[in-house]
């Protein structure tokens, strides 16, 4: 019992120093200040407009004959006469594109012969594309598709596109950040998305009359990217 009494004045003791000291004071503390600047994310888009200056091509020999052996022999020979004469034209980068053989059959089902096939691409300027053509099918080609246009400087093209866009997306944001009493910082991102040459037509000189006639149009490389800026 003496032990009980001893022990009742420190626990008030204790008591008393706790109610001194208070409880803790969350309203004095301070929340870290936020690291995080005000920014704006926009789109920009630019393109450049030209007048492609390549054109690729595909010419083909297909032959019949009785036997798979005589049809791919008589292929052969007559495809090393077409890219022989494609050679002669001007034509660059010629690459086999591929040679099939398959029997041919009657209606019946019975296999009447069989055909080769051999096809080949090549590159050549846009001025001489209807040359070429009337080269390889004097030569023996029986298949020809295309042109496919293009510029030799593609990629300088795309990046004057690229320049572009970011200099749109720049404008579009100093209209927004006006907008909203601020004035544009740094870039802080800059994202690239995709984008490919389209082709439209439109009106040019004429062509050699001679030729096959080859209307080269225009094409618009286009770029788009996606901007953000800090603001101030």
């Amino acid at each position: 019992m003496k032990r009980l009494l001893l022990a009742v004045p420190a626990l008030l003791a204790v008591a008393a120093l706790a109610g001194a000291a208070g409880p803790p004071d969350f309203a004095g503390a301070q929340e870290p200040a936020s690291t995080e600047e005000d920014t704006v994310t926009v789109s920009g888009v630019g393109s450049v407009e030209a007048v492609p200056n390549e054109a690729q091509m595909s010419f083909g020999v297909e032959t019949r004959r009785p036997t798979a052996q005589a049809a791919l022999a008589a292929n052969a020979e007559a495809m090393r006469k077409v890219i022989a004469a494609l050679r002669e034209a001007g034509a660059r980068e010629l690459q086999t594109q591929w040679v099939s053989v398959y029997p041919v059959s009657r209606e019946e089902g019975v296999i009447d012969g069989y055909s080769a096939s051999n096809s080949v691409s090549a590159t050549i300027d846009v001025d001489r594309a209807g040359e070429l053509i009337d080269a390889g099918v004097e030569a023996g080609a029986n298949q020809v598709s295309g042109p496919g246009m293009s510029r030799s400087d593609a990629d300088r093209l795309y990046r004057d596109a690229l320049s572009k866009a970011v200099a749109d997306a720049r404008e579009r944001a100093e209209v927004l950040a006006k907008a909203a009493g601020r004035t544009l910082g740094e870039i802080t991102t800059i994202v690239e998305a995709a984008s490919y040459p389209v082709p439209y037509y439109a009106e040019r000189a004429a062509l050699d009359a001679a030729a096959t006639p080859i209307v080269p149009g225009q094409q618009e490389t286009t770029a788009t990217v996606s901007v953000t800026f800090s603001l101030r």
